[in-house]
C-alpha cells in the first residue's frame, strides 16, 4: 500500500476521533463518571458496587486483622504494611481471587518479617477483599485517601498496667525498664514512633534499608573442609548466601540443602517472631506502658 500525505493525514484524523470516542465512553464502552473517579480510567473502580452487608462485614474483619499493618485508611499502618491503595495485586484483583490467597497463605519476604497467614475463612477473606475494593472505589485518585476528614491515629489506646504485665512476662528476659529502656518515654515522646521502635526492635526502616549497627545481622558460613567465613549478612535464601567481611569484601556462597553450613545471628529474631503473635491489644498496652518510662 502506498502512503502519501493525504493518507497519513486521514489516518491521524481517524485515530484522533477514535481516541475522543473512547474517552467519551470510558473503558469497555461504559460512560465516564462515578463518585471516585470522574475520568473512569481507574481499573479498580470499573466494577459494580459491592453488597453493603458484605462490605460492612469486611470492614469489621479488616479492623480486627489488617488495620495494624495496613492502616485505618489502607495506606500503611504502625507495623509497616504496604499501601493497599497502590498495591498492583489489589488493583488487578477482581473478586478476591488474588487477595484471598495472600490472606490465607501470607507472604514471605527475605530480610523482613513479611506477612503471616491470617486465620480467616474463604468467605471472611472475600468480605475483606470486598471492603478493600469499596474503599478503593471511593478514593478520588490512585493512592489517595477516601473522602472525609483527616484520619488522626491515636496509638495511646491501651492499658499501661496490662502493658507492664505483658512486658514483664514476655520482654523482661532481654530488656529492663531500669536498664536499656530507662527513660525511653522521654527519648521517644511521640507514641507512634515509640510503638514502631519497640515493635520492630529498633528505629523504623524502609524496605531494602541496611540494618543499623545495633541490629546488624551476622552470619557464619562453614564449608565442608571446616573453613569458616564470617560477616554481615546481606542476603540469604535457599540457594545463596551473601555476606560482607570485616575488611569490606563481599562474598557469596551457593547453597545446596545444608551445604555449606550457615549460622545466622540476628539480634532482632525474637522481635520478628513476635510479629505474628502480638494482638492489637498487646501492642497498644505495651506502648501505653513504655510511654510512662520517663
Amino acid at each position: 500500500m502506498r502512503f502519501d500525505r493525504t493518507t497519513t493525514a486521514a489516518a491521524a484524523l481517524f485515530l484522533a476521533v477514535s481516541f475522543v470516542g473512547i474517552r467519551a465512553q470510558g473503558p469497555a464502552g461504559g460512560r465516564q463518571g462515578g463518585a471516585g473517579n470522574p475520568q473512569g480510567t481507574f481499573p479498580a473502580q470499573q466494577r459494580p458496587a459491592g453488597d453493603p452487608t458484605l462490605v460492612a462485614r469486611g470492614r469489621t474483619l479488616y479492623d480486627l486483622t489488617c488495620r495494624s499493618c495496613h492502616g485505618v485508611d489502607l495506606r500503611g499502618g504502625d507495623l509497616g504494611g504496604p499501601n493497599l491503595l497502590r498495591s498492583p495485586l489489589v488493583l488487578n484483583d477482581r473478586a478476591g481471587e488474588q487477595i484471598r490467597p495472600v490472606i490465607r497463605d501470607g507472604v514471605s519476604t527475605p530480610g523482613s518479617a513479611g506477612m503471616p497467614p491470617q486465620a480467616l475463612s474463604e468467605d471472611d477473606a472475600r468480605a475483606v477483599a470486598e471492603y478493600i475494593h469499596s474503599v478503593l472505589a471511593a478514593a478520588p485518585g490512585q493512592g489517595a485517601p477516601p473522602p472525609g476528614p483527616p484520619v488522626l491515629l491515636d496509638v495511646l489506646a491501651g492499658d499501661a498496667r496490662a502493658g507492664r504485665a505483658y512486658f514483664e512476662a514476655r520482654c523482661a528476659s532481654c530488656h529492663s525498664a531500669a536498664g536499656d529502656l530507662q527513660g525511653i518515654g522521654a527519648r521517644i515522646p511521640d507514641p507512634k514512633a515509640l510503638q514502631n521502635t519497640w515493635v520492630r526492635g529498633g528505629p523504623a526502616r524502609g524496605r531494602g534499608a541496611r540494618p543499623s549497627a545495633r541490629a546488624e545481622v551476622r552470619v557464619t558460613v562453614t564449608d565442608p573442609s571446616g573453613a569458616r567465613t564470617e560477616g554481615r549478612l546481606d542476603r540469604i535464601d535457599d540457594f545463596l548466601v551473601v555476606l560482607t567481611q570485616a575488611d569490606g569484601r563481599q562474598q557469596s556462597f551457593t547453597r545446596r540443602r545444608d551445604v555449606p553450613k550457615v549460622e545466622v545471628d540476628d539480634p532482632m529474631a525474637r522481635h520478628t517472631e513476635l510479629l505474628s503473635v502480638y494482638t492489637d491489644r498487646d501492642v497498644h498496652d505495651v506502648t501505653a506502658y513504655l510511654i510512662t518510662l520517663r
